[in-house]
């Protein structure tokens, strides 16, 4: 037979675009539609249906960015219409190539009741089905016209990011408005031809199968006429039916498919129009599981779920029951599908803390999985945290997106610092918007690593952020590719389902052990530094919030401030969404972000300055309270106290110009230019600066990726870099130095210093800063020989290596740390420490003198200047605070790392305070004392081992107690913890490395 595959492809491809897809509607008649635009910011709905609307025709153009119209759709149904199906659609001015990037809109009767969601690839309303004739059809749409920020020439910078500077220029023009009859065997027929067709192409060209499925398409086009398509759908889909119902195989690869909408809860648009994103795919999802009952569709993010029901109680009914059928499931239990990098310790226990407690108290429903398809690489303590809130499993497909090395398994138990194991999942469909496209579910099945061991895997299954969830189409492809032969089989399941077939199938997986490192997007480590510095004070002074307002409570009778606390938890836990605490977002969202930790700052204090003061009582004294997990100026952690006097440090000039710095600890050398030429560790005889360089040496690179520009750095910025040496100033101020550099348009001012008694060199930096695509770095080459290098993650630390021996190692050329770096000899060590930055470099480099050996070479991530999608990213001033350690071990790291970020609080008054908890061991670390969260008065108390050793400590209890209980993150007793060693008000404490425990205190 000739090969005559290309012609019928090719056919197909024409007369499915040209005639039968636009024989589904083959009748229409228009709507009259009238608008009324809302002046400012959305109104509510009610508001908007009450407006009176001005008419406007189908051609013309609609909507300022960022604005809100309420267009009113009438007619009438004609009567020769009866007993068909009717729908109306309404074409805002969509491009079906971008949903979830533009306009959008929400149905409603004119009651007010939602309908559904419009999206480029969902512009349809059911009026009847089937329609009696004469129906009076009115609706209201409430549309949103969010600009195009990423378009089809992206990341080019645009002023549409933010409403102030977005100017009022219509962004859409509206494109139909019609009545139309539905031929749901054309509509079929459509689907049958589009599976049949992309299942063709994706078989081998010399398979059997490929030819029977050619044939039979051919015998289907055949049996359309051309000019009555309609008339001949059903003859043309009885070619296809044998093809359509061969049965697969039995090795075939089994896909869960599950309804899904990745919506980032802010991004390209802010965080008020993802209310309305969620309210619209919610409707969507809530009337399509009505319609198809093999569907499932699962939502995470308890904070959307929240908004719903806040917001939209008439979507949140329906959405309810529908969790009540089971068929619109919680997924993920996280308060938002946070960035696992930065998050701190508590923060990440608290996604987990509120997220599932959300769902518990709404639907009784506990999450076992974490699910985080879009999170930009996985912190080596998330395994333990995942376990300690009551979780077992993770999903997510971001892995897939490293530019380097291609991640060995789908399917792996995923090894944390402490030894836990998740079983985890990725997806091999390699995206979170499958649309059950046949390349897509071919993919699944070829990629899938792995094959002779396992055969499931899931495919979330729809379009995210706003693109309205999953269609109706893609249902339908699902139904035929249940059990199709030449496809993985497709069938709808709950993320439970999923996982629980997954582990049975192949309960001993391969192991990774560590990070989950994503090999892109390494900059949203350092972009919109004001953001990660709202965060991490944030998490900081939440922290002292609890300790002392839990100490007041406990000792002076205060009010514990439960509810503040817990709606400034969930703030902040929001603004950890994985496209605001990286810095990817527009400038809308970041400037909002800033003045709502502004606003958060305010009420901490002024929770710590109250709480404080009821335990200080009137009173002279001035008392120390320490924040910090560990003894500080002789006051113990969690405490007050007169703080002790530790010594006096001297600033004197420096032989050849410049100053040095000298506390009987250290003796740092500054010279002429304001760089750091020695550190000298005293009692260990040993420099901390490498032979011939510098430190505190400021360097400037050029920044421009190859795309994703807030979210990139690529390697290549290394190629070209500016030693800022020249200074303006270098004088003494006070027992301080100052340094003053200036380049482009930018200024530094900085000031080096030595407290008494301790063994670090502060370094405050504040950055008036305007430049454009560049990056800046803050370099300390140390004489350090290290191989690895330690820095801190959720409850503990993780070692990477300093080589780049393979293209794993070299990949890492950008990392996450939290408040220290430290690396280390045998017996002598050096700690970074910091109070806001997150992203770094470590590099080797040969002695230059003329020594053997390897120096090592610490650079911090201070700021950046991307112009996408936020063109004044990161522009004016910013202050920044480092400590560089000589001789510190792992603990000494730990201990400065805390005491940066909880600064000192001093206050007059009368009471010495105790702690209501302490540990006669540093390597045993509290993070968190506070109330239980029911109420019930009782004291909370989360600690780990933070060294990376086995540790036996004492917990001190100073309140009276009549039980203790070990619990989980959400405070329920551990069925499989170990009894507590208790005698009298002490507790004997034996950790494993970095072991993670929580305990409950009943109050007597």
């Amino acid at each position: 037979m000739h090969d005559d595959r290309s012609l019928v492809e090719a056919r197909l491809k024409r007369v499915l675009e040209e005639r039968i897809r636009p024989a589904v509607h083959p009748e229409s008649v228009p709507l009259e539609v009238a608008v009324w635009h809302a002046p400012d910011e959305p109104v509510p709905v009610a508001e908007g249906l009450a407006a009176t609307p001005e008419p406007i025709e189908v051609g013309a153009r609609w909507g300022a960015p960022w604005g809100t119209s309420w267009f009113r759709v009438t007619g009438t149904v004609p009567q020769e219409w009866a007993g068909r199906t009717v729908e109306a659609l309404l074409d805002l001015g969509f491009d079906e190539n971008m949903p979830g990037f533009q306009c959008e809109g929400l149905v409603y009767r004119p009651d007010g009741t939602p309908v559904k969601g419009l999206n480029p690839r969902n512009q349809w309303v059911r009026i009847g089905a089937p329609v009696a004739g004469g129906e009076e059809v009115r609706l209201h749409v409430e549309a949103a016209s969010n600009p195009v920020i990423l378009d089809y020439h992206p990341f080019l910078p645009t002023q549409l990011g933010d409403k102030a500077t977005a100017g009022s220029e219509p962004q859409y023009k509206l494109t139909r408005m019609d009545l139309a009859v539905l031929d749901e065997n054309v509509w079929h027929l459509v689907l049958d031809l589009e599976v049949v067709g992309e299942l063709m192409a994706e078989l081998p060209v010399d398979s059997a199968r490929r030819w029977d499925l050619l044939r039979a398409v051919e015998k289907a086009l055949d049996a359309v006429d051309l000019q009555d398509v309609n008339g001949t759908a059903e003859q043309a889909r009885s070619q296809l039916t044998a093809v359509l119902s061969t049965p697969a195989v039995p090795s075939a690869h089994r896909i869960s498919a599950i309804g899904h909408a990745h919506i980032d809860s802010a991004w390209l648009w802010p965080l008020r129009e993802t209310v309305r994103k969620v309210a619209r795919t919610t409707s969507n999802m809530t009337a399509l599981l009505e319609d198809e009952p093999d569907f499932v569709f699962a939502m995470s993010q308890a904070q959307q779920w929240a908004w719903v029901k806040e917001h939209r109680p008439e979507v949140w009914a329906r959405v309810k029951k529908a969790v009540a059928d089971g068929r619109f499931v919680p997924a993920g239990g996280m308060w938002v599908e946070s960035d696992t990098n930065m998050p701190g310790s508590e923060a990440m226990a608290r996604q987990f803390v509120h997220g599932k407690r959300f769902f518990l108290d709404e639907f009784g429903i506990e999450n076992e999985e974490a699910w985080l398809p879009d999170t930009f690489g996985f912190a080596a303590g998330l395994p333990q945290i995942i376990k300690a809130a009551g979780s077992k499993w993770l999903l997510t497909q971001k892995i897939s997106w490293s530019q380097t090395n291609k991640f060995p398994h789908h399917t792996f138990r995923w090894e944390g610092i402490d030894g836990t194991r998740i079983f985890t999942h990725f997806p091999p469909v390699d995206t979170y918007n499958c649309s059950m496209q046949g390349r897509e579910i071919a993919h699944a099945a070829r990629n899938f690593k792995d094959k002779g061991v396992a055969r499931h895997s899931l495919a979330p299954t729809g379009w995210g952020d706003g693109g309205g969830g999953t269609t109706r189409e893609m249902v339908a492809k699902a139904a035929r590719l249940r059990d199709l032969e030449g496809s993985a089989r497709v069938v709808w399941e709950t993320p439970k389902e999923f996982f629980t077939k997954a582990e049975a199938e192949y309960p001993e997986p391969p192991v990774w052990v560590g990070e989950l490192y994503l090999e892109l997007h390494r900059a949203t480590l350092t972009s919109q530094a004001r953001t990660k510095q709202g965060n991490r004070r944030s998490e900081h002074l939440l922290r002292e919030a609890e300790l002392w307002a839990a100490t007041a409570a406990v000792r002076a009778g205060f009010p514990y401030p439960y509810e503040d606390l817990d709606r400034i938890w969930k703030t902040v836990l929001l603004h950890q969404f994985h496209d605001i605490l990286p810095g990817s977002s527009i400038a809308w969202v970041h400037r909002e972000a800033r003045r709502t930790y502004e606003g958060l700052a305010v009420e901490l204090n002024a929770v710590i300055e109250a709480a404080q003061r009821a335990l200080a009582g009137e009173g002279t004294r001035e008392l120390l309270f320490n924040s910090a997990p560990h003894t500080r100026a002789g006051v113990l952690a969690g405490g007050a106290r007169v703080p002790a006097v530790e010594g006096e440090s001297a600033l004197v000039p420096r032989a050849g110009g410049g100053h040095v710095l000298e506390n009987g600890l250290l003796r740092v050398e500054i010279d002429a230019r304001g760089l750091v030429v020695s550190a000298y560790d005293i009692a260990a005889d040993r420099e901390t600066i490498a032979p011939g360089r510098a430190a505190n040496l400021l360097q400037l690179h050029p920044d421009f990726p190859n795309m994703w520009d807030a979210w990139d750095v690529d390697e290549f910025y290394r190629n070209t870099v500016t030693d800022l040496t020249d200074a303006q100033e270098v004088a003494a101020e006070g027992n301080a130095v100052r340094i003053v550099r200036s380049f482009g348009a930018s200024r530094v001012t900085q000031l080096l210093s030595l407290a008494p008694g301790e063994r670090r060199l502060l370094i405050d930096t504040e950055v008036d800063w305007h430049e454009t695509e560049k990056f800046l770095k803050l370099a300390f080459p140390l004489d350090v020989h290290a191989e690895r290098y330690a820095s801190e993650t959720q409850f503990g630390h993780f070692h990477r290596p300093t080589h780049t021996n393979t293209s794993w190692e070299a990949a890492k050329f950008e990392a996450c740390n939290h408040r220290f770096v430290h690396l280390e000899e045998p017996g002598w060590g050096v700690a970074v420490v910091n109070d806001s930055t997150y992203g770094h470099d470590v590099t080797r480099t040969v002695r230059t003198d003329g020594d053997a050996g390897t120096t090592t070479t610490v650079r911090v991530s201070l700021l950046r200047a991307p112009r996408f999608p936020d063109p004044e990213t990161d522009q004016g001033v910013h202050r920044f605070r480092h400590a560089l350690v000589p001789g510190a071990a792992i603990g000494d790291a730990v201990r400065e790392g805390w005491r940066i970020n909880l600064p000192e609080r001093r206050i007059t008054g009368a009471e010495e305070v105790a702690p209501l908890v302490a540990v006669d061991r540093d390597a045993v670390v509290v993070t968190a004392v506070k109330l239980a969260d029911d109420g019930s008065g009782d004291v909370v108390v989360r600690f780990h081992e933070a060294h990376g050793g086995r540790a036996r400590a004492t917990l001190m209890v100073g309140f009276a107690f009549d039980a203790v209980t070990a619990v989980d993150l959400l405070e329920r007793p551990l069925t499989e913890a170990g009894e507590v060693t208790r005698d009298g008000d002490r507790l004997a404490l034996r950790l494993r490395p970095f072991e993670l425990v929580t305990l409950r205190f009943g109050r007597s």
